[in-house]
């Protein structure tokens, strides 16, 4: 009894530990793998050297070279994402993103932008929010359509093509997967994607000021743009651990000969990627914590708890098992109503006789036949005379 006992409570203990490995994996790390409520803000640094670039400072418009340094720094918004509602409450973050291109060696700025959006908790992926904006010319567009991957790539990024949303397009174009690379003792994921010769939308008060400055003769012109963007994703975070942009933009009038407005190669600085191999580092180990080496020893531990109960409860069965043979084995012991009567008196063969010393001394009492006479007297009586010698005499 005692055995089944402590089976039952071991096989018990094991189903509850196995239950607990398939909560963490089921329940506690969809839960994880999202993006957080109280994301710190991140900021990222991008280098171009030898880039030529447009320059607009005090009215004066310039065409010059030299090394430019692009910084993006990343918030959150707490009080913004509280006050999401509908589809968004609970599925969505709010962040807004500034960028600031400056030249390396006198700090002067040479473009900015920000935005406000909307993203996904667990793809990374922008959604639709009335409150996003972007403002690139210093004048907010409320009517930008945010989406696709921006600023992140998927918990548990997939070998697959993803859809990149381009800031200066305001649209996406597809991102090749292309192989994989260890990067700071990381296996990113490689993705690609090609931007060819397509043609910008420029508001009528930036394209005059140009037009008068690179093509006088002009009327009208076009901007048309390229970028080679590739981005090395962490797989398990979707975080960026290194970005590249090869950009190039080309002022093209009807009239007179195409200007060169931008061509840098702006890729992460090694302080950045080594930052952002950090935090990816952290996170994932956190993640395959909770859904990879713990689950695996809690459903390790349980099986063993579980076989062990089942062997402990076996042996006690068996135990009670013998323990009944053995009992219907042995006759029971006789009752005091059971027991043969013994005549002390007679031999029997079960208690054969035995010399007695019986006499005064002896704590028996002596048979009646036995005669006690003094020592004078015969042992043997004497033989009583016959009737005819009574007569005789």
């Amino acid at each position: 009894m005692k055995h089944r006992a402590i089976g039952a409570v071991l096989f018990g203990v094991g189903v509850l530990l196995l239950a607990l490995a398939a909560g963490l994996v089921f329940v506690v790390t969809p839960a994880l793998a999202k993006l957080p409520y109280d994301l710190k803000a991140a900021t990222s640094v991008a280098e171009a050297s030898g880039a030529t670039f447009l320059q607009i400072n005090n009215g004066s418009i310039k065409i010059n070279n030299g090394d430019l340094r692009s910084t993006v720094r990343v918030n959150q918004l707490k009080d913004e994402t509280a006050k999401l509602g509908g589809d968004l409450d609970g599925k969505a973050v709010v962040w807004q993103v500034g960028q600031t291109v400056d030249r390396v060696d006198n700090k002067e700025l040479v473009s900015a932008y920000g935005a406000k959006l909307a993203m996904d908790r667990v793809s990374g992926e922008a959604l639709k929010w009335q409150g996003q904006w972007l403002d690139d010319t210093g004048q907010r567009d409320t009517g930008v359509q945010f989406a696709g991957q921006i600023y992140k790539f998927p918990f548990n990024t997939e070998k697959r093509d993803y859809k990149i949303f381009d800031r200066d397009m305001r649209q996406v174009r597809d991102a090749k997967f292309s192989g994989t690379e260890n990067i700071k003792g990381i296996e990113t994921y490689r993705f690609e994607q090609v931007i060819t010769d397509e043609q910008l939308t420029l508001d009528p008060s930036r394209l005059t000021p140009l037009l008068a400055t690179f093509a006088p003769g002009a009327t009208d012109a076009k901007l048309v743009y390229s970028n080679q963007r590739t981005v090395w994703v962490d797989p398990v975070t979707g975080s960026y651990i290194k970005v590249r942009e090869v950009q190039k933009k080309v002022l093209t009038p009807n009239v007179g000969t195409p200007t060169t407005l931008l061509d840098a190669d702006f890729t992460y600085n090694d302080a950045t990627i080594t930052a952002s191999a950090d935090r990816a580092k952290e996170s994932r180990n956190s993640l395959q914590l909770i859904s990879v080496y713990v689950p695996v020893g809690l459903a390790v531990l349980g099986l063993v708890l579980m076989i062990g109960g089942l062997l402990v409860a076996r042996q006690g069965a068996v135990a009670a098992a013998g323990e009944a043979r053995h009992r219907a084995d042995v006759p029971p012991a006789p009752t005091r109503y059971d027991e043969p009567v013994v005549d002390e008196e007679r031999p029997t063969a079960e208690q054969p006789a035995v010399d007695r010393e019986g006499g005064p001394l002896s704590d028996e009492i002596p048979p009646a036949s036995t005669n006690w006479r003094a020592d004078d007297e015969p042992t043997v009586p004497t033989q009583r005379p016959a009737s005819d010698e009574r007569e005789r005499h």
